[in-house]
């Protein structure tokens, strides 16, 4: 092991060591926006017929999740503990990098990811109102008697 500034140097950078010991914090969640407020999306499909607008957000969301890779990525930040992800802990989705990040791309002009760079890593979200939006849109409205 060589000395550098004097602390003993293995040569390489332990990356696992690197995140337990960087200053990252985790992103906030934000509170669902309310039924009344405008959502990101659309109202549910069987409550009204789509305007163009809602109908061009619906597509760029549903269009960014008919590629299996994107939507494995979408799953694994969706799914990931305290509800974001950094890429280095989600790019195992057999594609090489560039590809991922072509695809993390699209999800985020999409609408459903943010992200956040933190040091040389980029930390990925997907926002709850997105979620809750996307929900909304495959639910049944109720009945009105």
């Amino acid at each position: 092991m060589e000395e550098v500034h004097g602390r003993h140097s293995s040569g390489w950078f332990d990356v696992c060591q690197h995140r337990r010991m960087s200053n990252t914090r985790s992103l906030p969640l934000l509170a669902p926006e309310s039924d009344a407020a405008a959502g990101p999306c659309c109202p549910p499909l069987t409550e009204r017929p789509f305007t163009a607008e809602e109908a061009e957000t619906a597509a760029r969301m549903f269009k960014a999740l008919g590629d299996p890779v994107r939507l494995r990525l979408f799953s694994a930040v969706a799914s990931h503990e305290g509800g974001e992800a950094c890429v280095c802990d989600i790019s195992d989705v057999g594609v090489s990098q560039p590809t991922v990040s072509h695809h993390l791309k699209k999800l985020k002009e999409a609408g459903l990811l943010t992200s956040e760079r933190r040091g040389t890593w980029v930390y990925y979200r997907v926002e709850p109102s997105v979620l809750s939006a996307m929900g909304k849109l495959l639910t049944v409205a109720p009945a009105v008697l």
